[in-house]
């Protein structure tokens, strides 16, 4: 086996994984309801959205999302039998940074001024370099561009304008309105898509934020947005290895 042939190959899939196993739940985001948060009544008081079309209340989510400067993401889904989870800060037209993780395998990810930084597990340094590029890598972080290479596919995820109009935009179904619910505290109203097994919920009062994306089912899971326009601070960690370099051999 080329050992070096097949490291960058494992890093692209398990990037891959990363990214197809958010897509797949924000793609099929508006289906039938899953969610288990508790259903409520709407009352005569709110922003206006629940009273709007289902087209009508994903176009002010999408535009709410739009003018967002920051927003925290985190949750777990499964994907090809694999679990996924995330837990994300993105600052919009800058970075982000939090931590990623597939089937155990974690990575810690700062995205900022056109580059990744990468620090992950043990296992996951030897899940794509071998027993040695762990103990060499353990504890230190990788430095990556995010235009080219097996991380570039990361910027589906780090990307608040990219994720939030995939989350947003795609549908195949017949969209209806569901039931109000509370999400994390906040009347929400849930957005259905015949064609899938998922629930979008949109903010019903205050600013019209997308709250919540769930998934029911083996290939099911939830995905929160919150922590709208909070601030957050990308630092680029020191002493950061050019992975090119790395695999280069320089």
């Amino acid at each position: 086996m080329n050992t070096s042939a097949t490291r960058p190959r494992r890093a692209r899939i398990a990037a891959a994984l990363l990214v197809s196993a958010l897509l797949l739940l924000a793609l099929t985001g508006c289906g039938s309801s899953s969610s288990s948060s508790k259903s409520t009544s709407q009352g005569s008081s709110g922003n206006g959205v629940a009273a709007k079309s289902p087209e009508q209340i994903v176009a002010a989510a999408k535009a709410a999302a739009d003018g967002a400067a920051t927003v925290h993401v985190n949750g777990s889904i499964v994907s090809e039998k694999k679990p996924i989870s995330l837990n994300m800060e993105l600052v919009a037209g800058k970075g982000a940074k939090g931590h990623l993780s597939v089937e155990g395998l974690g990575i810690d990810v700062i995205e900022v001024e056109k580059a990744f930084y990468l620090n992950g597990s043990a296992a996951f340094y030897k899940h794509i370099g071998g027993d040695a590029a762990a103990q060499l890598l353990q504890g230190k972080w990788l430095k990556a561009p995010t235009s080219s290479g097996e991380f570039a596919q990361l910027a589906e995820l780090t990307d608040l304008g990219r994720l939030l109009d995939h989350a947003l935009t795609a549908h195949s179904g017949k969209l209806s309105r569901g039931q109000t619910a509370n999400v994390g505290g906040q009347q929400a109203v849930g957005i259905t898509d015949s064609a899938h097994d998922g629930t979008l919920f949109v903010a019903t009062t205050g600013t019209p934020y997308p709250l919540q994306i769930a998934k029911s089912g083996k290939e099911g899971g939830k995905v929160t947005f919150d922590r709208w326009n909070e601030p957050v601070t990308l630092t680029p960690p020191p002493n950061a290895i050019n992975i090119n370099q790395l695999q280069s051999g320089h």
